[in-house]
């Protein structure tokens, strides 16, 4: 009897210290396998076909926006949006598209996740999650494990950052439906605790943090979007004149010295102004880009004394150029690209 005891004890142990060693990983899964890569092969692979590489330099970009869609469309963007970004953690602002389904908004999203899968292995989330929860005002974000899972903006993102430097650490936050004065007072909260977690550990913004925001531009066309996205019409002048409205918008806001007052007129031309869960022009970042400017400009002047200066890298669509063979990759796209139906994506960097 007393040999059982104490064998029970023994298994008990052992299924116990399992458990605890297992607990100590919680690792986010790859959601989007058809979009984007889930072996590493298939990035190589596509990196040969594009004719991309990643070439060691000494640039530290703070900041840059890149395009989540398919790596069909979108694969050399990623590149050129990330090439300059050396920082071994990145702080990754992204899209929540799917926060109606869970009534999110007003808070921006973190997660439990202590790795996320990848391509190139385990991608582990830095120490700097916990420590930016425990500082931040607790009115201000919310954790959400199931948003962070189903969510494919950062997703896209990461295995260019793996592949380019195994050693990465990511801070993952979602930005919901979040109106201006919200996302200026937890940006401004978000900043603060950046700052001062970056001066207690003697990191530099942009050598050591750096942050990446998630966005496609503008989604047009009339064919698959349960709506009418086309107010200049589908023919090429109508393609025209979208790209020019993406273009100003760039332009006028996202570029050269970053100020609130641009970040607050780019909110004002994406969103409706009577009801800020309505697009005013379609694009997926409508938060996260606002959000991520406003809170990595008031970063830096925190860290520098100085105000950001976006400079435009590239400009590209789902229809504007040849497209590479993924399909033999196992790989495909989960939305069609025609003259009716397409997606823009910019390609920018903060200094």
């Amino acid at each position: 009897m007393k040999k059982l005891v104490f064998l029970s004890i023994i298994l008990l142990t052992i299924s116990c210290t399992k458990k605890t060693t297992s607990d100590k990983e919680f690792i986010r899964p790859i959601h989007d396998t058809i979009g984007f890569a889930q072996y590493d092969w298939q990035l190589d692979s596509i990196y040969n076909r594009l004719q991309l590489k990643d070439t060691p330099n000494t640039k530290n970009w703070k900041t840059v926006i890149s395009p989540h869609d398919d790596y069909k469309y979108a694969g050399k963007l990623y590149h050129t949006s990330l090439k300059g970004v050396n920082a071994k953690t990145i702080i990754l602002i992204g899209v929540a598209h799917r926060a109606k389904n869970y009534s999110l908004q007003d808070k921006i999203i973190f997660g439990n996740y202590t790795h996320w899968k990848s391509p190139y292995g385990k991608l582990k989330v830095t120490d700097l999650n916990t420590k930016i929860q425990e500082k931040l005002s607790k009115e201000n974000f919310m954790i959400h494990d199931s948003m962070q899972a189903l969510e494919h903006s950062l997703e896209a993102i990461v295995p260019f950052l793996h592949k380019k430097n195994r050693n990465i650490e990511i801070v993952p936050i979602l930005i919901p439906y979040i109106n201006y004065e919200t996302m200026n007072t937890i940006s401004t909260d978000l900043s603060q605790v950046v700052s001062e977690i970056l001066k207690a550990n003697n990191l530099q913004f942009g050598k050591d943090v750096a942050i990446v925001i998630s966005n496609d531009a503008v989604h047009y066309g009339t064919e698959n979007w349960g709506r009418n996205l086309a107010p200049y019409g589908v023919d090429s002048l109508g393609t025209a004149k979208a790209r020019n409205h993406d273009k100003r918008l760039i332009n006028d806001f996202l570029t050269g010295e970053i100020s609130m007052n641009k970040v607050k007129n780019f909110t004002q031309e994406t969103v409706q102004e009577n009801d800020y869960k309505e697009y005013k022009w379609v694009w997926c970042g409508r938060y996260s880009v606002p959000f991520g400017l406003a809170f990595a400009n008031k970063l830096n002047l925190l860290q520098n004394n100085v105000a950001l200066t976006g400079n435009l890298l590239g400009y590209a669509s789902s229809i504007d150029h040849a497209l590479i063979k993924v399909e033999d990759l196992k790989m495909g796209t989960t939305a069609i690209a025609t003259q009716k139906h397409w997606v823009a994506y910019a390609s920018i960097k903060y200094e």
